[in-house]
């Protein structure tokens, strides 16, 4: 039998439902209802525990409750993973993935969450002593419909030989302390540890005009730098070297023209509208740049990646700490705690295999074991489970 895959949906009202159905008999389809009182409080406390500001709250206010909160302390961390579980797996689900764990089948789950439960790390629910939902399954999200089904949509082929591009903390012109350098010192020894030059690291050259015709046969395009979040999905940003000559859909920043998501599906040029071809696998590594499935349209900068020709989209659930900001806010980091290279190099390395979710997984899964070992910051699921590959 062909590894088992299950696509579970979510959809919330006042309750949360859930309906899933395996692949191979796509018209046996489950459905349940849990009542809202079971699963808002703890989706709440999940809130709390993120670095994701609260409203009313500032960036270094989120950091630093977060990074000193129950995600950080392995005893509050496995109660916070253990009453998601609880809360929102649903038992006659965990039931059929144990039966195929008896027959010594791995199963897939696909997740389409719904917007309540758009920041849920599914891979670190704690299902059982010692236990987390990647132990025995590969997980991985489900693009809503519209994203993966658009008529006019066409895969990019994955070219495994071809190299990949690499935006590795671009300058932001004009930008200011606010889009800064995400990496820091260790960015030149990433570079090498990618195979590029230290010069990689902080170009100031890389726009949307001179990485567009690169991106097609691209292996992968692997971004990381700054994403930032607006009134709407469609305008969600990444951010590039591009100055304020340079022609796109959004207002220019602090001297620099973000590039939206509506610019990558649309085109980016006025009076001659041209989208852009992705590579079969992308990932954004900034904060909350997977976070579009919180909006009414979930038709960001992971939907654009997918209607233009990507298979798997890495990206991640809530704000992304760098090592900088783990150093000043978290009372259990190190001078030398680093852990943004390691997940930077895990995720190039998923996108190098031939496949991406089990390999990031794997990774996610080696973490997994480490905390619930030593529990040491570095292997908190703060970090490895905010990533999620997003596969249509």
């Amino acid at each position: 039998m062909v590894r088992p895959t299950v696509q579970l949906k979510l959809v919330d009202t006042d309750d949360l439902f859930y309906s899933w159905r395996w692949e191979h008999d796509l018209g046996a389809i489950q459905n349940i209802m849990v009542p809202g009182e079971t699963v808002w409080p703890v989706l709440q406390a999940l809130a709390d525990a993120l670095p994701t500001p609260l409203p009313g709250e500032t960036v270094e206010d989120a950091l630093e409750r977060s990074l000193n909160g129950p995600l950080t302390r392995p005893e509050t961390e496995f109660q916070l993973a253990t009453d998601l579980a609880k809360a929102l797996v649903p038992y006659r689900l965990a039931q059929e993935l144990n039966g195929y764990l008896e027959q010594g089948l791995r199963p897939h789950v696909r997740i389409q969450p719904s917007h309540a439960t758009g920041q849920v790390p599914w891979e670190a629910l704690r299902v059982d002593e010692g236990e987390r939902f990647v132990t025995n399954s590969d997980l991985s999200v489900l693009p809503a419909a519209t994203a993966r089904n658009a008529p006019e949509r066409r895969i990019t082929p994955w070219n495994r030989h071809h190299p990949a591009l690499t935006v590795l903390d671009p300058k932001v012109p004009g930008a200011g302390a606010a889009l800064g350098s995400v990496l820091g010192p260790e960015g030149p020894a990433l570079a090498k540890r990618l195979g590029l030059d230290a010069e990689a690291f902080r170009r100031s050259d890389q726009t949307r005009d001179t990485i567009r015709p690169l991106l097609a046969d691209a292996s992968h395009f692997l971004y990381i730098g700054h994403v930032t979040a607006s009134a709407h999905s469609l305008d969600a940003r990444l951010h590039l070297s591009c100055g304020p000559d340079t022609t796109g859909r959004a207002a220019l920043v602090a001297g620099h023209r973000p590039l939206t998501a509506a610019d990558i599906v649309l085109g980016h040029r006025p009076g001659a509208p041209l989208p852009w071809r992705m590579p079969n696998r992308v990932a954004f590594i900034a904060c909350e740049s997977g976070g579009e499935v919180r909006y009414a349209e979930p038709v960001g900068l992971v939907a654009a990646a997918l209607h233009t020709g990507a298979q798997y989209v890495t990206a991640t659930r809530w704000t992304l700490p760098t090592d900088a900001g783990i150093r000043r806010f978290a009372t259990r980091a190190t001078p030398d705690t680093t852990v943004i290279p390691d997940a930077v190099l895990a995720i190039d390395e998923a996108h190098r295999s031939p496949d991406p979710i089990a390999t990031l997984n794997a990774w996610q899964r080696a973490h997994a074991t480490r905390w619930e070992t030593h529990g040491r910051l570095e292997d908190s699921p703060l970090i490895w489970s905010t990533f999620a590959t997003i596969h249509g």
